[in-house]
């Protein structure tokens, strides 16, 4: 349902009233009994998820495709900020006025121009089931509905292996990268400033870690950062400390967010999956402290508290009156990682207790976005360990949070247009802002999610999901300052944590759907791995070719049919498309080829140059590559 307008005159307009009401058997809203399950929250996709129980009526999902909006947003100088909701039962689109924004002058539509309104999605589902995970499950379904039907915005190649390059240059050599403590090598957390901690050490070595092996020879980097892991090691607690014994007075160095004692322990856990002895060691002996900590606070996490006895600095967010939700997400993704690691039953009960644990959250279990990926990922390993349907469903539930806080919309809101934002997700459950960690973490756990999938898995999950990783390579390219406009940037960042520095290849942390200036939190070397996990998710080496090849879909299969033929298989979503390119390799020319789907139907390429050779593939299915 779209609504246009042009108006004869310059117009204001002062109020609009929602747009939907659940009506009962007499057409009358007041008689109408049901509730909503989720509803915008902030700058994220414009929905609204409710059921109707009386009458008996099921699910229905309202989705308002906000990017059709931007010329009135432009115009009026509104944003659609938590507009689609309502309070039972008006409901729907509240349209941003111009009256709505403090202390700002009115900014009318003007004349003879059109510009839409409202252009909503209704979705039906005639069964409205009690408990989540079915909910969940026909969330994503409705919202794949609702996606399939919107304008896709394109997106673009982007050469992440030569900005990998780049960051692993600047880490190595900007002053402003590194410190030394204790004789090792440390990463500071932003541009210039911050202590070394755990988290900052362990993401920067996974990655680099990751890079040494699609390289094919570990990159110097990682043993030099790993030389120093040991120093936050506490032998009394048993565990790894946030800081290095040294940290300033000004941190209090007992303190701890709840998620930050467990991520260190994932990439610790992949290095020693991955047949790293020393990471392997430091990971056992740290894990009977998480898992302490975890009995101590009965699988329900606090915000902030102190590593040394439990107590409770922060209990809640403020925002929600929650702590963080989906640490037991992570927990048991590092408990299954311990689990394969020693096939000590004891890790895998502690798993599926903590998922257990968050189990009646509903559309409250994000709290950070890449936990809550993780969350999912955990939630499909388990059932693939125990054949247990109740843990498939469960990720749904996960995913749904997850879904519910993306941003489902392209916005040119001010500063916006110089950047993409579609399908990225807000990092916390009430930030006004988009980061980077979040986005490519939780890129890292979609993969291994998708892994472990199979064809029992929700079409329209795969489908979400595929999406989501494939728009975070073309727009995660904008949050690096050098591909932003100069006057794009905040001249001033968040109070100890240093400077934008354009020439280095580290991240900003914070881009902003309304259009605010970017970087106003900092530029994150925590988080600079990004460029790498990127690139050594979409580049794949084609020995013996003069290219290589970049799919923005993760690859299920690639298998050598012939001296010069790929067969290569995908597994997004059925009627999306994927992005193939055939990157030309230095000092080589790129040759003839031909692509033709699994049928024999030639595939031409959409742009060719010396360099690159692009294509649209077909999602889901397989394609055949041969060349001369």
């Amino acid at each position: 349902m779209t609504v246009q307008f042009t108006p004869a005159a310059p117009l204001l307009v002062p109020f609009m009233p929602r747009d939907l009401y659940p009506l009962d058997a007499n057409d009358d809203p007041l008689g109408a009994v049901g509730s909503i399950e989720a509803a915008q929250r902030g700058l994220n996709s414009g929905l609204l998820y409710f059921r109707i129980d009386q009458p008996a009526f099921g699910n229905i999902l309202y989705f308002q495709n906000l990017t059709a909006m931007n010329d009135y947003y432009r115009a009026t100088k509104t944003k659609p900020d938590g507009a689609v909701g309502g309070v039972w039962p008006e409901l729907g689109y509240l349209l941003p006025t111009p009256t709505q924004n403090d202390g700002m002058p009115p900014r009318p539509i003007p004349a003879g121009e059109e510009v839409t309104l409202s252009d909503a999605i209704l979705v039906f589902r005639h069964e409205a089931p009690p408990h989540e995970r079915e909910s969940a499950r026909q969330f994503l379904q409705m919202l794949g509905v609702a996606y399939k039907l919107i304008d896709l915005p394109r997106t673009d190649y982007r050469d992440w292996v030569r900005r990998a390059e780049q960051t692993l240059q600047d880490l190595d050599q900007a002053p402003e990268a590194t410190i030394r403590h204790y004789g090792h090598r440390y990463v500071h957390p932003y541009t210039g400033a911050e202590y070394p901690d755990i988290m900052v050490q362990m993401s920067l070595v996974q990655a680099i870690h990751e890079w040494g092996k699609w390289r094919g020879e570990p990159h110097p980097l990682e043993a030099e950062f790993k030389a120093g892991l040991g120093k936050f090691y506490n032998a009394k607690l048993g565990t790894l400390r946030r800081y290095l014994p040294n940290v300033g007075d000004d941190k209090d160095a007992d303190a701890v967010d709840s998620w930050y004692l467990y991520h260190p322990l994932l990439n610790l856990g992949h290095l020693a999956l991955d047949g790293d002895v020393a990471a392997r060691r430091l990971f056992l002996k740290s894990i009977d402290y998480g898992i302490k900590a975890a009995h101590h606070f009965s699988y329900r996490w606090p915000v902030q508290y102190k590593v040394t006895d439990f107590s409770v600095i922060t209990e809640v967010a403020e925002a929600d009156g929650r702590g963080q939700t989906d640490v037991g997400g992570i927990y048991a993704w590092v408990m299954l990682q311990a689990f394969e690691l020693t096939d000590d039953k004891r890790f895998l009960d502690e798993a599926r207790t903590a998922i257990d644990a968050a189990m009646g959250l509903r559309f409250n279990v994000n709290y950070q976005a890449n936990l809550t990926a993780w969350g999912a990922a955990a939630c499909m390993r388990l059932w693939r360990i125990t054949t247990r349907q109740v843990y498939l469903e469960q990720s749904y539930v996960y995913l749904g949070s997850f879904f519910h806080n993306s941003e489902i919309w392209e916005s040119e809101i001010e500063l916006a247009r110089h950047f993409r934002n579609f399908l990225a997700v807000t990092c916390l459950q009430d930030a006004p802002y988009m980061a980077i960690y979040e986005c490519f973490d939780s890129f890292a756990a979609f993969e291994r999610y998708l892994v472990d999938s199979g064809p029992d898995l929700e079409p329209a999950a795969r489908m979400l999901i595929a999406e989501y990783c494939k728009y975070a390579l073309d727009r995660a390219w904008y949050y690096y300052p050098d591909a932003l406009p100069p006057e794009a940037i905040s001249r001033k960042q968040r109070e100890t944590n240093g400077h934008v520095d354009r020439a280095l290849s580290f991240p900003l942390e914070d881009l902003y759907a309304d259009g605010q200036l970017a970087g106003q939190v900092g530029q994150e070397i925590y988080g600079a791995g990004a460029a790498l996990i990127f690139a050594t998710r979409a580049f794949h080496l084609v020995e013996g070719a003069p290219f290589r090849l970049y799919c923005d879909h993760f690859l299920r299969a690639s298998e050598r049919t012939g001296d010069r033929a790929l067969t290569l298989t995908l597994d997004g979503g059925e009627t999306c498309n994927a992005g193939l390119s055939l990157v030309r390799e230095r000092r080589r020319r790129l040759p003839k080829v031909r692509l033709v789907t699994i049928d024999g139907d030639a595939l031409r390429p959409h742009e060719r140059s010396e360099d690159r050779i692009d294509f649209r593939i077909p999602a889901n299915g397989r394609v055949v590559l041969s060349w001369e």
